[in-house]
């Protein structure tokens, strides 16, 4: 996946030697699993009527978010995809994702919906 620049304050320069300063924030490691605070959501707005659950919270890499939503989207069964640091998974699976999480050891609660 291509990484997007942003270029923050600066778009031009006339300065022949200018360099520009990039900023490396990269991926924050992995919380244990008793460390992440996740909240599991119902929503469907914006999605032409559909519900799906929507886990939000998770701190860590984005290859360790990927895999807990693998995870997830065969637990429950149904599709899903993971965007933007969240996990989505088609229908109304709230009790499924967080019975899941609460034996792997997270700390999870219901929200909204």
């Amino acid at each position: 996946m291509a990484k997007k620049f942003k270029p923050e304050g600066i778009v031009y320069s006339t300065n022949p030697d200018f360099q520009f300063q990039y900023s490396d924030k990269g991926e924050s490691d992995t919380l244990s699993a008793n460390q992440q605070e996740l909240r599991v959501w119902l929503e469907k707005g914006g999605r032409g009527g559909k519900q799906v659950s929507v886990v939000k919270g998770f701190i860590g890499k984005t290859d360790d978010l990927e895999i807990l939503g693998k995870e997830l989207k065969t637990r429950c069964a149904c599709g899903g995809t993971v965007k933007d640091g969240e996990i989505i998974i088609q229908g109304d699976s709230r009790d499924k994702i967080v019975e899941y999480l609460l034996k792997k050891g997270f700390r999870v609660k219901k929200a909204g919906g």
